[in-house]
C-alpha cells in the first residue's frame, strides 16, 4: 500500500483527490492538509511514501513546502500539481527534488500511475510539459541581471533597484536594456514573464 500526504488549499479539489485516490486498491491517503505549513508536522507524523502538493499553495508556497518536506522525511517522494503548468514551473518542481510534476487537469488514472512512479523512485511528467521543459531556451542572463530582474518582479524602480544593489541607476536602466534585448521583452513586466515560465527566476 502506497500512503499518500494530499496538500491543496481547495477544499472541494483536495476531497476530490483524496476520494479519487483513496478509490485505487493499492493507494491510501493517510494526511489530506490546507496548507505548506500544515504539510510539514503532517508528513512527520504519518511518514507517507509520497505527497502530492498543490504548487499555488498560500503562505508557503507549494515547492517551498515540497523542499522544507523533503527535509523532514527524506523517504517521501514528491508530486507537484499546478492548474496553470509551464515549463518554467516543471524546472522549479525538478530543482526542489520534485520526482513528479502534473497539471490538475490530469484524469485520475494519470495522477495514480504517476504516484505509483514516483514511489517506485521514477520521474512522472505530462508528456508536452517534458518535450516544453527540454525545447526551453538556455538561461541567456547573467547573475546580476537575474538580481535586477528578481527586484524588478517585486515591482520595484530603477531607483530602487540601484540602491538596493549598489548601483547606478544608469547601470541599472542598462542591465534592463540588455534583459528586455535577450529575452525580446517589450518592456521589464514582459521580461519578469518570460523568465518566470522559462524557469529563470
Amino acid at each position: 500500500m502506497i500512503k499518500i500526504l494530499v496538500a491543496e488549499h481547495l477544499p472541494f479539489v483536495r476531497h476530490g483527490l483524496v476520494a479519487s485516490l483513496n478509490g485505487e486498491s493499492d493507494l491510501e491517503v493517510v494526511a489530506g492538509v490546507a496548507s505548506g505549513e500544515d504539510a510539514i508536522p503532517a508528513a512527520v507524523e504519518h511518514r507517507p511514501d509520497t505527497a502530492v502538493i498543490d504548487i499555488d499553495l498560500p503562505a508557503m508556497g507549494g515547492l517551498t513546502a515540497a523542499a522544507r518536506l523533503l527535509e523532514k522525511v527524506p523517504a517521501c517522494r514528491v508530486m507537484i500539481l499546478s492548474s496553470q503548468a509551464n515549463p518554467g514551473q516543471v524546472r522549479r518542481a525538478f530543482a526542489a527534488n520534485a520526482l513528479g510534476f502534473m497539471g490538475t487537469d490530469a484524469g485520475p488514472e494519470k495522477l495514480a500511475e504517476g504516484i505509483r512512479l514516483i514511489a517506485a523512485g521514477r520521474r512522472a511528467v505530462d508528456s508536452d510539459l517534458a518535450v516544453a521543459a527540454l525545447q526551453t531556451a538556455e538561461n541567456p542572463l547573467t547573475r546580476r541581471e537575474l538580481d535586477v530582474l528578481r527586484i524588478a518582479a517585486q515591482g520595484a524602480r530603477s531607483k530602487e533597484i540601484a540602491e538596493e544593489l549598489y548601483l547606478s541607476v544608469g547601470t541599472v536602466r542598462n542591465h534592463l536594456s540588455r534583459i528586455m534585448c535577450k529575452t525580446g521583452a517589450r518592456n521589464r513586466v514582459d521580461a519578469v514573464r518570460i523568465a518566470a515560465d522559462s524557469g529563470w527566476l
